[in-house]
């Protein structure tokens, strides 16, 4: 699906998930292609993800801790798997909420109730990641959401997707 003809008008992203050695010209293919590059390494933006947040006991502690060593010229993005993370992301000053692994009802009802709580309140960005493809993402399409990003988009051959998770 062409998400224009699907009526969005945010922001299609690629992933930091490229093959290794070849990110650059991955990350230029994406440009080329009208989509936006991301992050392009670890250092160009902090992610915060769910080891993150346990490391620290909560969302509010992980992003206050990551500014303080940030700065203010670094974004500070926070994965979040319900609406109540993402609110707290944002009281904490989160620059981009990232709905992962939300269905499309949930990303559309989560993403418009969000926006409508904290309009005038806070500025941030609303993210939608999570297993995304061509052939699945019209469900996700809602202009309340930012960004939508997916690997599919530099990913010729499939990957292992793996993670390490800190037991707490």
């Amino acid at each position: 699906v062409k998400l224009r003809d699907a009526g969005y008008r945010g922001i299609l992203a690629g992933t930091r998930k490229t093959t290794p050695g070849f990110r650059l010209v991955e990350k230029y293919g994406m440009l080329v292609g009208g989509a936006d590059a991301h992050r392009h390494d670890l250092s160009s933006m902090v992610m915060l993800k769910d080891n993150h947040v346990w490391s620290r006991g909560s969302i509010t502690d992980a992003v206050r801790a990551a500014k303080a060593v940030a700065g203010f010229s670094v974004k500070v993005e926070v994965e979040v798997q319900s609406e109540a993370e993402a609110d707290e992301a944002i009281a904490a000053g989160a620059d981009v909420v990232m709905l992962d692994n939300f269905t499309g009802d949930g990303v559309k009802v989560a993403a418009n109730s969000l926006k409508t709580r904290w309009q005038g309140k806070h500025h941030f960005l609303l993210e939608v990641s999570g297993g995304l493809r061509a052939d699945n993402v019209e469900p996700y399409v809602c202009n309340d959401v930012d960004i939508i990003s997916t690997s599919s988009i530099h990913q010729g051959v499939p990957h292992i997707d793996f993670s390490l998770k800190i037991e707490h």
